[in-house]
């Protein structure tokens, strides 16, 4: 990932987990807690693909499980999104750009539910039944809702960051020259054209050429 990126998708994610824990989380909404983390990798994951998704979503997964007031295991929040970044990166556009918002909203959808259920899952492996509780189909009713509701004021502007991160006027300048260069070579040595060398080339046989005329001039004179 290049040093934009992950400044961009640090910072991003920082925020994200800090409106999280000082704002959602003191709601006390009925059922699950709004994810602003996970809609924050969902919409890196959207822009950056599978790979950038999988790195974001554990870093950020990372973060979230050792802030306070985490009362899980280090590491489990990190599987997830790390997981869930993957495949939502699965679904980026092949152009970059989205024609519609159904895609994301589904993706949205999807990832609440896949995360809800993944965490509960390896909370059931490491001993952690709180979800048992609590009542799984209501947590994923409400994480499914709360997300979805949140998500058209979050992930779009979450996309429209990454995108304009990676439209980087030196990038372009460095890929300007790049082409200029490439242009450069093929013209000299890619057609198997050599101007310097057909210029040469040209001034040996207009002074041979001005050398024979000499010559014969000269012969004539004589005779």
């Amino acid at each position: 990932m290049r040093f934009n990126r992950m400044l961009l998708s640090t910072t991003l994610v920082i925020v994200a987990l800090v409106i999280q824990v000082s704002v959602l989380a003191r709601l006390h909404l009925p059922g699950a807690v709004p994810d602003l983390v996970l809609l924050t990798v969902l919409g890196l994951a959207l822009v950056y693909g599978h790979v950038g998704g999988a790195l974001i979503g554990f870093g950020a997964g990372l973060l979230s499980d050792l802030a306070p007031p985490a009362d899980h295991a280090a590491g489990r929040y990190a599987l997830v999104l790390c997981v869930i970044g993957y495949l939502a990166g699965l679904a980026k556009p092949e152009t970059g750009r989205l024609k519609s918002a159904t895609g994301p909203m589904v993706v949205v959808v999807v990832a609440a539910l896949g995360a809800t259920l993944l965490y509960a899952g390896v909370g059931a492996l490491v001993g952690d039944d709180a979800a048992r509780h609590v009542g799984l189909p209501s947590l994923l009713f409400t994480a499914a809702l709360y997300d979805l509701l949140l998500a058209p004021f979050v992930v779009p502007g979450i996309m429209a960051l990454a995108r304009r991160a990676e439209n980087d006027p030196l990038a372009e300048t460095n890929n300007a020259a790049k082409a200029a260069d490439v242009s450069a070579g093929w013209l000299s040595s890619g057609t198997g054209l050599r101007i310097g060398s057909q210029r040469g080339g040209l001034r040996m046989r207009a002074a041979r050429s001005r050398a024979a005329r000499a010559g014969r001039i000269k012969g004539v004179k004589r005779l």
